[in-house]
């Protein structure tokens, strides 16, 4: 019975991982195609690969300086992000007032606040800075780099820190700076690594705000330029399949590579 029940687990598994893999596996072999190709729902490989990487990079597109935006965009704010939220986390967790709780509360409540909601009174506030304003690099950074959740993730984490280290490390002349540096973020760095992860894909997939600030062409990142291909007359699908794999790859390394400490980070979050 024990044994029945462990071979319908396997097939159930089997069967979930393949229909979680199969919308990349289709795009795969579809940038091996032709358009045409694509649109007959064919799932035999072609041979028309480098054809397709060709035309998505020799094309007007700007797809390469796309990339080079999209990583530099998400680098920054990956960066920046975690400075600021961990610093905002360690400070309500760490240092109590009266007020702490209520200001906590109601930056918690801003998490119910949609997005569609903030798009113009970010762009009136935008279209009116002259060195950060529309159509650069800053005005995409500047509404990522700290967020509800990621001072409320920090917050989380930050509450399983041993709090007899900070009285240990006062002890010994360190200042609250160097307490932060030393001591709090060596100590979580599964949970930087768990938040660099989920900053990075957010940036790197972000369409909504730079599709509305990001005004000429060679400023866009890739999602902009993947959807400017699919709005075409005539798409290419092939080329678009190929344009969507690449793009995909630099969040899936990252992913693969620091899955360990992304389950690491999610757990102590869980914990505290």
């Amino acid at each position: 019975m024990k044994k029945t029940i462990n071979i319908l687990k396997y097939l159930f598994l089997i069967v979930a991982s393949f229909f979680s893999i199969f919308p990349f596996i289709w795009m795969l072999i579809s940038m091996t195609n032709k358009s045409v190709e694509v649109t007959r729902g064919s799932f035999i490989p072609g041979t028309y690969l480098f054809e397709n990487v060709k035309n998505l990079f020799s094309n007007n597109l700007n797809f390469a300086s796309s990339l080079g935006n999209s990583a530099k965009i998400a680098l920054i704010t990956t960066v920046l992000s975690l400075i600021i939220s961990s610093l905002a986390g360690y400070g309500f967790e760490i240092y109590r007032s009266k007020t702490r709780d209520l200001i906590f509360n109601i930056l918690l409540l801003s998490m119910m606040v949609p997005f569609a909601s903030l798009m113009v009174p970010l762009f009136r506030m935008f279209s009116h800075f002259k060195i950060f304003g529309l159509n650069t690099t800053a005005s995409v950074i500047i509404p990522s780099l700290s967020t509800a959740f990621m001072i409320f993730f920090f917050r989380q984490n930050a509450k399983a820190f041993p709090k007899d280290i900070l009285e240990a490390g006062r002890i010994d002349g360190l200042n609250e700076l160097q307490i932060f540096i030393k001591i709090f973020v060596p100590t979580m760095k599964s949970t930087y690594a768990a938040a660099a992860i989920i900053t990075f894909m957010s940036s790197w997939n972000n369409y909504m705000w730079p599709l509305i600030t990001l005004q000429t062409a060679s400023k866009r990142t890739a999602p902009l330029i993947i959807s400017t291909m699919s709005s075409s007359y005539t798409p290419d699908y092939g080329m678009i399949m190929a344009g969507i794999v690449i793009t995909t790859l630099p969040t899936a390394l990252v992913f693969f590579l620091m899955q360990k400490q992304f389950v690491e980070g999610m757990l102590g979050s869980v914990k505290g």
